[in-house]
């Protein structure tokens, strides 16, 4: 079963919620399994270009099945296939921590990308977005 229109809602609040306990202002992007965008919230004050880092971010944890951080490791370890790859996806693939597969047993649903503060707060955020949905 998909994410539901709700199930984003709630990612996205428990996401932003977090980034304003933290004193951070992001942008949350919650993507299909296909890397498709369902849901896009930006913070007041968060930058303008945290909207498209954060899909990015979502769409290459969500196609390569991969967190963000696992994700940095590819490009690093095989640039020239991660650059092949990247260019074949439909917006430009951010790896890096803040994105985190969102799955329901054993399948990937899609996944959800942070941006607008420090790596390891964009992390943590997006782990609060999904702790919202589990169960």
């Amino acid at each position: 079963m998909p994410l539901s229109g709700e199930e984003c809602r709630r990612l996205i609040e428990a996401a932003q919620a977090r980034a304003a306990q933290m004193g951070v202002r992001v942008t949350v992007a919650v993507v299909d399994e296909g890397g498709l965008l369902l849901a896009l919230a930006r913070m007041d004050g968060a930058a303008p270009l945290s909207s498209q880092i954060a899909e990015g971010k979502a769409c290459g944890a969500a196609l390569w099945h991969r967190d963000g951080g696992s994700l940095a490791q590819v490009a690093q370890d095989r640039p020239a296939f991660f650059e092949a790859v990247a260019r074949m996806v439909r917006v430009p693939v951010m790896p890096g921590l803040g994105s985190v597969l969102i799955r329901r047993k054993d399948a990937v649903l899609g996944a959800v990308g942070v941006s607008g503060a420090k790596p390891e707060q964009d992390l943590d955020c997006a782990e609060a977005g999904l702790r919202a949905i589990a169960g």
